[in-house]
């Protein structure tokens, strides 16, 4: 099972990677300037930047969820770390770059902006915390930090979800209220996976001691130490 969870994370993206992937192509090509690209004709780094450096973490974060593939390879997750920090960075730091002076699109509500930079600094503050508590050897709150970090930036995959039921009933997904709902959802989903995954070690844990109390014939093998 926990052989699938990186390919699961990779499925999760693909789509808003896909359609990056796209945007990247069609402003090197020299697109018309029409009302959905003008912010993005007009300022291209930026989106450029985002589109690039998001692809990279959520390819690269996804690997760094499979036990199996990191003991095979004991110096992956330290490299790997090297360049997700600063991909996330930039991620995150161009998303709230572009929120705050690309125009707002017709489709987007100032709650929708909002959201975007209370994420997006929370993202960064995530990654900055958890490089913070590896100098620390603080390996456990440092795995907290990047999963929600991680979380956080791969809400665009999740969104594509939450946008559906909006599609389905209405056949269109720019009812500005409704997709504030579900773009505020898609992040808040990942967040609450995220917060799961965290805890669930000292569940198990807990859960152990509980049964080792319960059965003290076991309590030597249950309970190191």
């Amino acid at each position: 099972m926990k052989r699938l969870i990186p390919f699961s994370l990779l499925a999760l993206g693909a789509v808003p990677i896909i359609f990056g992937a796209v945007r990247v192509a069609e402003l090197a090509g020299g697109p018309d300037v029409t009302e959905a690209n003008a912010r993005f004709v007009g300022s291209p780094v930026p989106i450029v930047v985002h589109i690039v450096s998001v692809t990279i973490y959520s390819l690269l974060g996804a690997f760094q969820f499979a036990p199996d593939f990191r003991r095979r390879r004991p110096g992956w997750h330290r490299a790997a770390g090297r360049v997700l920090v600063p991909c996330g960075l930039l991620a995150a730091l161009s998303g709230i770059w572009m929120t705050v002076f690309y125009a707002l699109p017709a489709t987007d509500s100032m709650a929708v902006n909002v959201m975007r930079l209370i994420f997006g600094s929370a993202m960064a503050a995530g990654i900055v915390l958890a490089v913070i508590a590896i100098r620390r050897r603080d390996i456990q709150t440092h795995r907290a930090w990047m999963i929600r970090a991680y979380a956080i930036g791969l809400g665009a995959g999740t969104q594509v979800f939450t946008h559906l039921p909006l599609a389905f009933v209405t056949g269109q997904q720019t009812i500005t209220g409704l997709r504030t709902y579900a773009m505020g959802a898609g992040w808040l989903i990942n967040i609450a996976v995220a917060e799961w995954i965290i805890r669930r070690p000292a569940r198990l844990r807990t859960n152990r001691r509980a049964s080792a109390l319960r059965n003290p014939a076991t309590r030597s093998t249950t309970i190191p130490g």
